[in-house]
């Protein structure tokens, strides 16, 4: 018995030693990156210790993919500074109980569209919409990390704008924070090279603190990080709720828009399903916890995931693993204060270079659908002139796809033959209320056509729906078409429409089939 039992043990075992080790190696990379992406969403950097303690713990405990990391990301922090960047001023007390607020109406929303099995709504956002929103938000995060990878103190302005200044002012630049800046680059981006499992940005950390500290470093620092363990609080500015609902539910959909790609792509490698639902309830859960403690709102992020899944993840626990491990660290947190900012904005950077590969995509879609290519860089031009007030841009853009695909879909392509006195039809298409004025109109330009023709058919086996609307347009045709004095029909009913057709049109249907 023991025998039988030694190999789903040792399986186990490998399985816990994959988890721990790979959560701790994570842990590692989501301590600096906090820091990072906190000071990105106008928060003081210690807050994104806070964002990636309880978060991936309570995450893996709902979570659906195994390899899914949650914490702090570049694209959420972007849109959490969109959102409160005008609420309260960046970097204080207040401003930090919006973003614990904004972590915990967005993990609401998402755990509310998860228990509605809403998961669908991952896929709502158009491609296009994403392509122009990613580029646009690449450009601004970069642009944001400029001042502090020049080691220039606060510049005035729009992130556009504060970019362009601080590269126009080398008078202003600290010459040993641009050396930080280019060795935190060299380790991050060269240790991808390397190998997967390369610590860079672990490295880059400790090499920009440990000189910070020994060298009398005259750039700017993160300064004063609290130490000790988490602080439950629910003590937040609630009277402004109604101000923070719609960016809660943008971040929420769009934030999910990243996790729902990781997790697709590993469950198809590794030919295993997944469950949008229950990953919508482990972000949820995340966030929630994420805002109880005075973070900020989370998401699943690409590098560390794939970090877990080469170190040897196996279950989701390597999440918890994660969280743990941060919790512990809190204690000591303080022998970050001398960390230099120009060290954190190289992480940054770093980690949004690799969104650039977006924009290849969205010159491309000039050539393969001018209305999409309308879409995409609609949403990317603004994105860039409503920044930070990015959410904007993206509703214009969903708002556009709904446009266009309402446009196109609003006319059908109807083809007619006649022959031996049957004229046939052949509509394709969606026929919905918006089209079915469209076919009646055509039937009676058929009808006009051919004056002779005694019977009428049409072939619906070209639609691919019919919603009640057009199922009444249909009705309405073939009445006409009798009262002029035809023998209509219907044929080639679509399996998806037989029901509706079956109740609004039964006796053409039936007549329809008898004919063959």
């Amino acid at each position: 018995m023991n025998a039988a039992l030694r190999p789903e043990t040792e399986s186990t075992r490998q399985k816990v030693v994959g988890d721990i080790l790979a959560g701790i190696s994570v842990a590692l990379v989501v301590i600096p990156q906090g820091l990072a992406y906190a000071e990105l969403a106008g928060l003081p950097a210690y807050h994104g210790l806070y964002a990636s303690a309880l978060a991936p713990v309570l995450a893996a405990l709902f979570a659906s993919s195994p390899y899914l990391q949650t914490g702090p990301t570049a694209m959420t922090s972007l849109l959490v500074f969109g959102a409160l960047s005008t609420l309260a001023a960046p970097f204080t007390g207040n401003y930090a109980l919006f973003a614990a607020m904004l972590a915990i109406l967005v993990g609401s929303v998402r755990v509310v569209l998860g228990i509605l099995r809403a998961g669908s709504l991952a896929y709502f956002l158009s491609t296009p919409v994403l392509k122009g929103f990613t580029v646009a938000a690449a450009l601004l995060i970069f642009s944001s990390q400029v001042p502090n990878a020049l080691g220039m103190a606060k510049v005035e302005g729009g992130v556009l704008m504060s970019a362009a200044t601080a590269l126009i002012s080398p008078g202003e630049w600290n010459w040993e924070s641009i050396a930080l800046t280019a060795v935190t680059l060299a380790f991050v981006l060269g240790g991808r090279k390397l190998h997967a499992l390369f610590p860079g940005v672990l490295i880059a950390a400790i090499a920009g603190l440990v000189y910070s500290m020994t060298s009398g470093y005259s750039g700017e620092t993160i300064g004063q990080v609290p130490e000790g363990f988490l602080q439950f609080s629910l003590a937040l500015p609630w009277a402004d709720t109604g101000s923070l609902l719609l960016p809660a539910a943008i971040i929420a959909i769009v934030g999910f828009a990243e996790p729902t790609a990781i997790a697709r792509n590993y469950a198809a490698i590794d030919r295993t399903r997944w469950s949008p639902n229950k990953e919508l309830i482990s972000q949820g859960a995340a966030n929630l916890a994420s805002g109880v403690v005075g973070g900020l709102p989370v998401g699943g992020s690409f590098s560390r995931s794939a970090l877990n899944r080469v170190a040897g993840a196996k279950t989701r626990m390597a999440g918890a693993v994660t969280g743990i491990v941060v919790i512990i660290f809190l204690p000591f947190a303080g022998i970050l204060a001398p960390m230099p900012r120009a060290v954190l904005a190289a992480i940054v950077i770093a980690a949004v270079i690799s969104l650039f590969r977006h924009v290849k995509p969205l010159f491309a879609f000039w050539t393969q659908s001018i209305p999409q290519a309308g879409i995409a860089w609609a949403t990317f031009v603004l994105s860039l002139a409503l920044a930070p007030h990015v959410e904007y841009a993206i509703l214009t853009g969903i708002g556009l796809s709904v446009v266009v695909h309402s446009w196109r879909e609003m006319r059908l392509h109807v083809d007619w033959v006649f022959a031996d006195g049957v004229l046939t039809l052949q509509p394709r298409g969606v026929l919905w209320f918006a089209s079915a004025q469209n076919l009646e109109e055509d039937l009676l330009a058929a009808l006009a056509a051919y004056p002779n023709a005694y019977r009428l058919k049409l072939d619906l086996s070209g639609l691919g729906r019919i919603d009640y609307t057009g199922a009444l347009a249909l009705l309405s045709a073939m009445e006409t078409a009798r009262e002029g004095g035809l023998k209509p029909c219907l044929v080639n009913v679509p399996p998806q429409s037989e029901r509706i057709i079956g109740k609004v049109c039964p006796d053409y249907v039936s007549r329809a089939s008898h004919d063959g």
